[in-house]
């Protein structure tokens, strides 16, 4: 072999890293945007205009705090994060998630989810080195409790992750089956509570006495994507472990304040997440009724889940997208997820554009 052939990805990069796509963001462009579970709404002009005030001197030639004490203060005090539990910040879910994954590469134990669920969880076990265990849900997306425990008593993880509720179904799980699997996991449990604001429990009350759980949450569905924050809750001693892997200054000044202001503004955040819970149930509804449309599955996320006859899946996601509107297509990333469709919900005008299009789409 040539010294030129011996430096290309190839001869460097492990097969499976190789072999798997580069997470792949659609081109909205021109199009109205429900894709990627995103606050619809904009701030409103005052609070734009008083959050431009409180990034006026940034220092942007100081690092940032590197532990972003004040920004946890706050964040303790919104959410009532237990003083007993320890809390580190990521640049979004995506680095906590690779830290914690990284943090148990050297066990020689696998990451377990079940399926389907977020992406990223068997992406960055991959990239890392690390099998990854992946447990099929219930029909209804459900998670099967018997499936879970079997697997894990014979795969031995050390760490299992929970989307709580589950993307891209919305499901969320109840509260004990959730408990079940917290109690037989042989390593922790991380219940992933991205979409936190849209529903109607939390397991972050119950963290930091117990070595096997963790709470991880993320500001970007609330209204902050652009920011790219997001914290995990545990035990002190997980936390101050975890923090060893943690990049310096990884949570830039410009975030911190944006979010500390976003905090201290959390009754506009708050109403608007009321408003998309209301719009969630009304487009549920219409969509329901939608000729066409084989099965709506229950969400309390910002986001639904929906069926189309067999066969019909992706012609309908690209009519869609002929239409103006674009959606995500689940329907060929799991079996379970066959001719599935999945619509974040938007203002109620982008709703309503969204409801003709699909039924035009459908009767066509």
């Amino acid at each position: 072999m040539t010294a030129r052939a011996t430096r290309t990805p190839d001869a460097l990069m492990r097969p499976e890293v190789l072999a798997q796509p580069a997470y792949q963001v659609a081109d909205a462009t021109g199009l109205i945007k429900l894709d990627a579970m995103e606050n619809p709404h904009p701030w409103p002009g005052d609070m734009e205009d008083a959050w431009l005030a409180a990034l006026r001197d940034p220092q942007l030639n100081r690092y940032p705090d590197a532990q972003a004490l004040g920004l946890a203060a706050q964040v303790r005090a919104a959410y009532g994060v237990p003083e007993a539990a320890g809390l580190m910040f990521g640049n979004g879910s995506d680095e906590l998630i690779q830290i914690l994954i990284t943090a148990v590469a050297g066990s020689g134990r696998p990451v377990l989810a079940p399926e389907p669920t977020f992406v990223m969880y068997g992406v960055l076990a991959r990239a890392l080195g690390v099998p990854f265990v992946g447990v099929p849900l219930n029909a209804d997306f459900t998670l099967d409790l018997e499936a879970m425990r079997a697997a894990m008593a014979e795969h031995n993880p050390a760490v299992v992750f929970l989307a709580y509720p589950n993307n891209p179904s919305g499901t969320l799980d109840d509260a004990a089956t959730v408990e079940a699997v917290v109690d037989a996991n042989p390593g922790v449990t991380v219940v992933d509570e991205a979409y936190a604001p849209f529903a109607a429990h939390s397991f972050l009350s119950r963290v930091g006495a117990d070595d096997g759980l963790m709470v991880m949450r993320t500001v970007s569905k609330l209204g902050l994507a652009g920011a790219r924050l997001g914290y995990l809750a545990g035990t002190p001693a997980w936390i101050d472990a975890l923090d060893r892997l943690r990049l310096p200054y990884n949570i830039n000044t410009l975030t911190q304040r944006s979010v500390a202001f976003a905090l201290a503004h959390r009754d506009t955040l708050d109403a608007q997440a009321r408003s998309i819970v209301e719009e969630r149930d009304r487009l549920s509804e219409r969509l329901s009724a939608t000729t066409g449309v084989e099965q709506v599955f229950p969400s309390q996320a910002n986001f639904i889940l929906f069926r189309v006859h067999t066969g019909q899946g992706h012609a309908t996601f690209a009519a869609l997208r002929d239409a103006g509107i674009l959606i995500k297509d689940v329907g060929r990333a799991h079996p379970l997820l066959a001719d599935c469709l999945r619509v974040t919900v938007g203002r109620p005008d982008e709703n309503d554009a969204f409801l003709a299009a699909l039924g035009q789409a459908l009767s066509a």
